[in-house]
Protein backbone atom coordinates (compact mmCIF):
# COMPACT_ATOMS: atom_id res chain seq x y z
CA UNK A 1 0.00 0.00 0.00
CA UNK A 2 1.07 3.57 -0.67
CA UNK A 3 1.08 6.26 2.02
CA UNK A 4 0.58 9.82 0.77
CA UNK A 5 1.15 12.88 2.99
CA UNK A 6 0.38 16.57 2.57
CA UNK A 7 2.30 18.23 5.41
CA UNK A 8 1.08 21.76 6.08
CA UNK A 9 2.19 24.21 8.73
CA UNK A 10 -0.60 23.21 11.11
CA UNK A 11 -1.79 19.74 10.07
CA UNK A 12 -0.79 16.62 8.19
CA UNK A 13 -3.35 15.32 5.74
CA UNK A 14 -2.81 11.64 4.98
CA UNK A 15 -4.31 8.88 2.94
CA UNK A 16 -3.43 5.30 2.05
CA UNK A 17 -3.87 3.91 -1.45
CA UNK A 18 -4.10 0.31 -2.57
CA UNK A 19 -0.87 -1.11 -3.99
CA UNK A 20 -1.98 -0.25 -7.51
CA UNK A 21 -2.63 3.34 -6.46
CA UNK A 22 -6.19 3.36 -7.80
CA UNK A 23 -8.21 3.12 -4.59
CA UNK A 24 -8.19 5.12 -1.34
CA UNK A 25 -8.48 2.70 1.57
CA UNK A 26 -8.00 5.08 4.52
CA UNK A 27 -7.26 8.70 5.33
CA UNK A 28 -7.47 11.50 7.85
CA UNK A 29 -5.95 14.67 9.30
CA UNK A 30 -3.62 14.82 12.32
CA UNK A 31 -1.75 17.59 14.12
CA UNK A 32 1.61 15.92 14.85
CA UNK A 33 4.10 13.33 13.62
CA UNK A 34 3.31 11.00 16.52
CA UNK A 35 -0.43 11.32 15.95
CA UNK A 36 0.17 10.22 12.37
CA UNK A 37 2.11 7.14 13.44
CA UNK A 38 -0.58 6.29 16.00
CA UNK A 39 -3.34 6.65 13.40
CA UNK A 40 -1.51 4.41 10.95
CA UNK A 41 -0.73 1.77 13.58
CA UNK A 42 -4.41 1.66 14.50
CA UNK A 43 -5.22 0.27 11.05
CA UNK A 44 -4.63 -3.40 11.74
CA UNK A 45 -4.76 -4.55 8.10
CA UNK A 46 -2.37 -1.85 6.92
CA UNK A 47 0.73 -3.05 5.07
CA UNK A 48 2.63 0.00 3.92
CA UNK A 49 5.10 -0.53 1.07
CA UNK A 50 6.03 2.99 -0.05
CA UNK A 51 5.45 6.63 0.86
CA UNK A 52 5.46 9.93 -1.01
CA UNK A 53 4.96 13.30 0.60
CA UNK A 54 4.85 17.02 0.05
CA UNK A 55 5.83 19.37 2.85
CA UNK A 56 5.79 23.13 3.31
CA UNK A 57 7.51 22.75 6.68
CA UNK A 58 11.16 23.55 7.36
CA UNK A 59 13.80 21.11 6.12
CA UNK A 60 14.49 20.14 9.72
CA UNK A 61 10.84 19.39 10.47
CA UNK A 62 10.41 17.45 7.24
CA UNK A 63 13.58 15.42 7.86
CA UNK A 64 12.38 14.60 11.36
CA UNK A 65 9.06 13.31 9.99
CA UNK A 66 10.84 11.22 7.35
CA UNK A 67 13.01 9.69 10.06
CA UNK A 68 9.99 8.92 12.26
CA UNK A 69 8.20 7.20 9.37
CA UNK A 70 11.29 5.25 8.31
CA UNK A 71 11.79 3.96 11.85
CA UNK A 72 8.12 3.14 12.37
CA UNK A 73 7.41 1.41 9.06
CA UNK A 74 10.77 0.72 7.33
CA UNK A 75 9.52 1.95 3.95
CA UNK A 76 11.16 4.03 1.20
CA UNK A 77 10.01 7.67 1.25
CA UNK A 78 10.04 10.11 -1.67
CA UNK A 79 9.61 13.87 -1.12
CA UNK A 80 8.28 16.22 -3.79
CA UNK A 81 10.81 18.82 -4.96
CA UNK A 82 10.44 22.20 -6.70
CA UNK A 83 10.64 22.19 -10.49
CA UNK A 84 10.86 24.83 -13.18
CA UNK A 85 8.64 22.78 -15.47
CA UNK A 86 6.65 19.58 -15.12
CA UNK A 87 3.73 17.82 -16.80
CA UNK A 88 3.28 20.63 -19.30
CA UNK A 89 3.20 23.39 -16.66
CA UNK A 90 5.91 26.06 -16.45
CA UNK A 91 6.49 27.53 -13.01
CA UNK A 92 5.76 31.25 -13.12
CA UNK A 93 7.92 32.34 -10.18
CA UNK A 94 11.20 34.08 -11.00
CA UNK A 95 12.75 31.93 -8.25
CA UNK A 96 10.75 28.80 -9.02
CA UNK A 97 11.88 26.98 -5.88
CA UNK A 98 10.13 29.60 -3.72
CA UNK A 99 6.65 28.70 -4.96
CA UNK A 100 4.99 26.70 -2.18
CA UNK A 101 5.12 23.02 -3.05
CA UNK A 102 1.49 22.51 -2.11
CA UNK A 103 0.48 25.27 -4.54
CA UNK A 104 2.73 23.84 -7.25
CA UNK A 105 1.26 20.34 -6.93
CA UNK A 106 -2.30 21.68 -6.88
CA UNK A 107 -1.53 23.56 -10.10
CA UNK A 108 -0.17 20.39 -11.70
CA UNK A 109 -3.26 18.45 -10.66
CA UNK A 110 -5.67 21.13 -11.86
CA UNK A 111 -4.04 21.58 -15.25
CA UNK A 112 -3.98 17.81 -15.71
CA UNK A 113 -7.72 17.61 -14.98
CA UNK A 114 -8.70 20.70 -16.98
CA UNK A 115 -6.45 20.50 -20.01
CA UNK A 116 -7.02 24.23 -20.53
CA UNK A 117 -6.68 27.55 -18.71
CA UNK A 118 -7.56 27.17 -15.05
CA UNK A 119 -7.62 28.85 -11.66
CA UNK A 120 -6.91 27.05 -8.40
CA UNK A 121 -8.29 28.58 -5.20
CA UNK A 122 -7.14 26.84 -2.03
CA UNK A 123 -8.96 27.88 1.14
CA UNK A 124 -6.96 26.58 4.05
CA UNK A 125 -4.91 28.27 6.76
CA UNK A 126 -4.01 30.75 4.06
CA UNK A 127 -6.20 31.53 1.07
CA UNK A 128 -4.27 31.21 -2.17
CA UNK A 129 -5.00 31.40 -5.86
CA UNK A 130 -2.99 30.40 -8.92
CA UNK A 131 -3.63 31.11 -12.60
CA UNK A 132 -2.50 28.81 -15.40
CA UNK A 133 -2.88 29.73 -19.08
CA UNK A 134 -4.07 27.26 -21.70
CA UNK A 135 -0.49 26.64 -22.85
CA UNK A 136 0.59 25.65 -19.31
CA UNK A 137 2.21 28.94 -18.35
CA UNK A 138 1.75 29.57 -14.63
CA UNK A 139 0.93 33.27 -14.39
CA UNK A 140 1.36 33.57 -10.63
CA UNK A 141 -1.24 34.06 -7.96
CA UNK A 142 -2.29 35.68 -4.71
CA UNK A 143 -1.98 34.85 -1.01
CA UNK A 144 -3.97 36.24 1.90
CA UNK A 145 -5.04 35.02 5.35
CA UNK A 146 -7.59 32.22 5.34
CA UNK A 147 -10.36 31.72 7.88
CA UNK A 148 -8.12 30.16 10.58
CA UNK A 149 -5.59 32.99 10.38
CA UNK A 150 -8.21 35.76 10.36
CA UNK A 151 -10.08 34.16 13.26
CA UNK A 152 -6.96 33.55 15.33
CA UNK A 153 -5.60 37.05 14.79
CA UNK A 154 -8.82 38.55 16.10
CA UNK A 155 -8.85 36.18 19.06
CA UNK A 156 -5.19 36.93 19.82
CA UNK A 157 -5.24 40.70 19.51
CA UNK A 158 -8.74 41.51 20.79
CA UNK A 159 -9.22 40.54 24.42
CA UNK A 160 -13.01 40.45 24.36
CA UNK A 161 -13.20 38.05 21.41
CA UNK A 162 -13.31 34.58 22.94
CA UNK A 163 -15.40 31.66 21.70
CA UNK A 164 -15.02 27.97 20.94
CA UNK A 165 -15.07 26.08 17.65
CA UNK A 166 -18.59 24.75 18.21
CA UNK A 167 -19.92 28.30 18.51
CA UNK A 168 -18.01 29.27 15.38
CA UNK A 169 -19.66 26.46 13.44
CA UNK A 170 -23.14 27.52 14.53
CA UNK A 171 -22.46 31.07 13.39
CA UNK A 172 -22.32 29.94 9.76
CA UNK A 173 -26.03 29.22 9.45
CA UNK A 174 -26.47 32.58 7.70
CA UNK A 175 -24.60 35.69 6.59
CA UNK A 176 -26.93 38.17 8.23
CA UNK A 177 -25.28 40.83 10.44
CA UNK A 178 -24.11 39.13 13.62
CA UNK A 179 -26.02 39.59 16.87
CA UNK A 180 -23.14 38.25 18.95
CA UNK A 181 -19.37 38.56 18.77
CA UNK A 182 -18.92 35.05 17.41
CA UNK A 183 -21.49 35.66 14.67
CA UNK A 184 -19.98 39.03 13.77
CA UNK A 185 -16.44 37.62 13.54
CA UNK A 186 -17.25 34.40 11.71
CA UNK A 187 -19.60 36.02 9.22
CA UNK A 188 -17.29 38.97 8.68
CA UNK A 189 -14.35 36.68 7.94
CA UNK A 190 -16.52 34.58 5.64
CA UNK A 191 -17.51 37.67 3.67
CA UNK A 192 -13.84 38.61 3.29
CA UNK A 193 -13.12 35.09 2.02
CA UNK A 194 -16.00 35.31 -0.45
CA UNK A 195 -14.71 38.68 -1.62
CA UNK A 196 -11.31 37.12 -2.28
CA UNK A 197 -12.91 34.39 -4.38
CA UNK A 198 -15.02 36.83 -6.40
CA UNK A 199 -11.99 38.98 -7.25
CA UNK A 200 -10.15 35.87 -8.53
CA UNK A 201 -13.10 35.07 -10.77
CA UNK A 202 -13.14 38.64 -12.06
CA UNK A 203 -9.43 38.45 -12.85
CA UNK A 204 -9.83 35.12 -14.64
CA UNK A 205 -12.64 36.52 -16.77
CA UNK A 206 -10.50 39.53 -17.68
CA UNK A 207 -7.87 37.09 -18.96
CA UNK A 208 -9.94 34.39 -20.64
CA UNK A 209 -13.61 35.35 -20.66
CA UNK A 210 -15.48 32.17 -19.75
CA UNK A 211 -12.94 29.81 -21.34
CA UNK A 212 -11.29 28.51 -18.19
CA UNK A 213 -11.93 26.06 -15.37
CA UNK A 214 -12.20 27.04 -11.72
CA UNK A 215 -11.07 24.66 -8.98
CA UNK A 216 -11.79 24.94 -5.26
CA UNK A 217 -9.86 22.99 -2.67
CA UNK A 218 -8.99 23.28 1.02
CA UNK A 219 -10.93 22.87 4.24
CA UNK A 220 -13.09 25.98 3.86
CA UNK A 221 -14.14 25.47 0.24
CA UNK A 222 -17.68 24.77 1.44
CA UNK A 223 -18.00 28.36 2.69
CA UNK A 224 -17.85 29.72 -0.86
CA UNK A 225 -19.05 26.82 -3.00
CA UNK A 226 -22.55 28.17 -3.58
CA UNK A 227 -21.04 31.51 -4.61
CA UNK A 228 -19.30 29.90 -7.61
CA UNK A 229 -21.47 26.96 -8.68
CA UNK A 230 -19.38 26.52 -11.83
CA UNK A 231 -16.34 25.55 -9.74
CA UNK A 232 -15.06 22.00 -9.42
CA UNK A 233 -14.46 21.12 -5.76
CA UNK A 234 -11.52 18.70 -5.64
CA UNK A 235 -10.39 18.01 -2.10
CA UNK A 236 -7.42 15.84 -3.13
CA UNK A 237 -5.95 18.19 -5.74
CA UNK A 238 -2.54 18.27 -4.04
CA UNK A 239 -2.45 14.48 -3.95
CA UNK A 240 -3.22 14.32 -7.67
CA UNK A 241 -0.23 16.56 -8.30
CA UNK A 242 1.89 14.58 -5.83
CA UNK A 243 1.34 11.37 -7.80
CA UNK A 244 2.49 13.21 -10.94
CA UNK A 245 5.59 14.66 -9.27
CA UNK A 246 6.54 11.46 -7.43
CA UNK A 247 5.48 8.44 -9.50
CA UNK A 248 6.06 5.15 -7.69
CA UNK A 249 6.60 2.40 -10.24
Amino acid sequence: MILELDCGNSFIKWRVLSSGGNKVVAGGIVDSDQALVTALHSLCELRLERCRLVSVRTEEETSRLVQVLAEAFAIPIVCAKPAREMAGVRNGYGEYERLGLDRWLAVLGAYHLAGRACVVIDLGTAATSDFVAADGEHLGGFICPGMPLMRNQLRTHTRRIRYDDASAQKAHVSLQPGRSTVEAVERGCTLMLRGFVLTQVEHARSLWGHDYELFLTGGDADLVQELVPQARVVSDLVFIGLAMACPLS
